[in-house]
């Protein structure tokens, strides 16, 4: 990240080749994101012939697993996800320690502190009388924005298609988190999506259309020799 904002700073503009839309279009936005790693302390015991000794990290996750994802605002594009999860030590033992692995999604920069605090507190607050937890940040991307150069930019890059042979092309919204928040964010115009179109992203269906290559490379091409 350090190095994309120091680059970023230092440019005219930024082109980000990042898949193109499924519609055909590139990206002018995109949520920030944030991923998160969580830890919970029980105590083993056995689960048949000391069950009441125990004290379950697994059902502390459970518990805190229904509060995080309760977070989900979908009308104000906030959506949270704990799409890793393990723990445990055997089927017959109170599981002595758990962990899971949190996606924040955001679309206002001003919601990402409100919502980091609600998480902060639910791993705080034990639900299991005896478990203890932590929470730490593995990374984090911020927001496109665009602003009013990004918009001029898209609106060349979008001529320059034209000219490719990309006549319909649009700017749109995506959920998904790059690197072109981080440029977006030190001021410096960017475009995202400027890659070859596919989509259904992390799927065994995932696909790209060969023949989108060539046009998506001569609208690159085209717009930075305009600019």
């Amino acid at each position: 990240r350090p190095v994309i904002e120091r680059e970023g700073r230092t440019a005219r503009a930024v082109f980000n080749s990042e898949p193109g839309r499924p519609t055909g279009n590139i990206v002018t936005g995109r949520k920030g994101g944030i991923f998160m790693h969580f830890a919970i302390t029980g105590k083993a015991a056995h689960s048949g012939a000391n069950f009441a000794a125990g004290v379950s990290a697994i059902g502390e996750l459970a518990h805190k697993i229904v509060q995080i994802h309760a977070l989900t605002d979908l009308d104000k594009g906030i959506t949270l996800n704990v799409g890793l999860v393990s723990g445990g030590q055997s089927v017959n033992t109170t599981a002595p320690y758990a962990e899971g692995q949190i996606d924040l999604r955001y679309v206002d920069p001003a919601d990402r502190a409100r919502v980091m605090a609600a998480i902060e507190t639910i791993i705080a607050t034990p639900y299991v009388p005896g478990t203890s937890a932590t929470l730490t940040v593995k990374g984090e991307f911020v927001p496109v924005v665009q602003s009013a150069d990004s918009k001029a930019l898209f609106e060349n890059y979008q001529a320059a298609a034209r000219q490719a042979g990309l006549t319909t092309l649009q700017g749109e919204f995506s959920g998904g988190c790059a690197d072109s928040g981080f440029t977006a964010a030190v001021g410096t115009p960017t475009i995202c999506g400027l890659g070859p179109v596919g989509g259904l992203a992390h799927t065994p269906e995932e696909y790209l259309e060969l023949d989108s290559i060539v046009p998506r490379a001569q609208a690159l091409a085209l717009a930075i020799l305009w600019g």
